[in-house]
């Protein structure tokens, strides 16, 4: 039996505990957790677990889980017993054991959520795990520090596997968790409690969430416009290699020649532009350096209005010295000083 199927004292109180607090998810928390671990696992080079063999399953995407270190902030709003999680942001880990986080870079990324959406705060972390462990309770300790009780979301892939081979059963692979305090053998303990949550979305986000999962619908996304690009431009190619096909096979005497269709290929070629000509080189060039040229006079003009300004700002910062430098300085009445020579 490995260290992976010991299982230590849980931390998570049972399901007759219930919690009392309100929860409401957000889509746009879910798409960012997701995304989080799909990209850590392809930079990861990581290789899909989910084979045949369930038995390997859950061993596998512990110690793949492990690795990957997801974790991230929530952020949302909380009023009473009511949270709601709005956003999410990564977060990066330190340490041997990838155990602690950046504290500095958890502070400059709050700051700058807070500047955009000034209503949101941080209410707790997510990770991928399939169960919360001591060692998610070492890195709650941590969050105490910006939240007296953060809250815990935790995407739980094995969860994902059994939803999809039961397509009967529609469950996000999400769990939420509370912090509290047990009391066991006279000894406190940090520990959790699960929370149940709704899924809730406004009419913006179900628009954005219908228009991504329809691939940006009726090709207005710019993946389908792209498609049509390279379908339009493929179809260009292969006629042009008709054409060359055409022309090879009359210059070599395998094809009749076919006049108008020959005149239409000289009209053709004739209305492309002259990109060889000696005259439309000189006349390009010409009109390429009177751009650089503006560009460069542009730039200059305002190094030049930079320049001025710097000298007002030194006209206005000496002219309020003392009239007589000489009295300030220490000078004697009639004897140069370091400023009559300066000026």
């Amino acid at each position: 039996m490995s260290a992976m199927d010991t299982d230590e004292l849980s931390v998570v109180l049972p399901s007759t505990t219930t919690s009392g607090l309100s929860l409401s998810l957000h889509p746009l928390p879910i798409l960012n957790i997701s995304e989080h671990l799909t990209r850590l696992k392809l930079q990861k080079n990581t290789p899909n677990p989910f084979g045949k063999s369930h038995t390997f399953i859950c061993r596998i995407l512990v110690l793949i889980i492990e690795s990957l270190a997801v974790l991230g902030a929530l952020l949302g709003t909380q009023n009473g017993r009511e949270v709601e999680i709005v956003n999410t942001f990564e977060l990066a880990v330190t340490g041997e054991g990838q155990d602690k986080i950046d504290e500095e870079f958890f502070q400059s990324r709050r700051e700058q959520y807070k500047q955009v959406f000034p209503s949101l705060e941080f209410i707790g972390w997510y990770t991928v795990t399939n169960k919360p462990t001591s060692r998610h309770i070492a890195l709650h300790e941590q969050f105490t520090a910006f939240c007296s009780t953060p809250l815990l979301l935790i995407l739980q892939p094995s969860l994902a596997m059994a939803t999809s081979s039961d397509n009967n059963t529609q469950t996000l692979p999400l769990k939420a968790y509370e912090p509290t305090i047990e009391l066991r053998d006279r000894k406190s303990r940090s520990v959790y409690i699960e929370v149940p949550y709704s899924v809730e979305t406004g009419e913006a986000e179900r628009i954005a969430v219908d228009w991504t999962a329809k691939g940006g619908g009726s090709g207005t996304s710019l993946e389908s416009y792209l498609q049509s690009q390279r379908s339009a431009v493929k179809m260009l190619h292969e006629r042009i290699l008709v054409l060359i096909k055409y022309l090879t096979e009359v210059v070599a005497g395998q094809a009749k020649p076919d006049h108008a269709t020959l005149r239409s290929l000289a009209a053709l070629v004739a209305s492309l532009p002259a990109s060889e000509n000696k005259h439309f080189r000189e006349e390009f060039d010409t009109e390429y350096e009177d751009v650089q040229l503006t560009a460069f006079l542009s730039s200059l003009t305002k190094s030049t209005n930079i320049l001025n300004d710097l000298v007002d700002k030194h006209v206005l910062l000496t002219s309020g010295r003392d009239n007589n430098p000489r009295r300030r300085m220490g000078g004697r009445q009639g004897a140069p000083t370091d400023w009559d020579r300066f000026h």
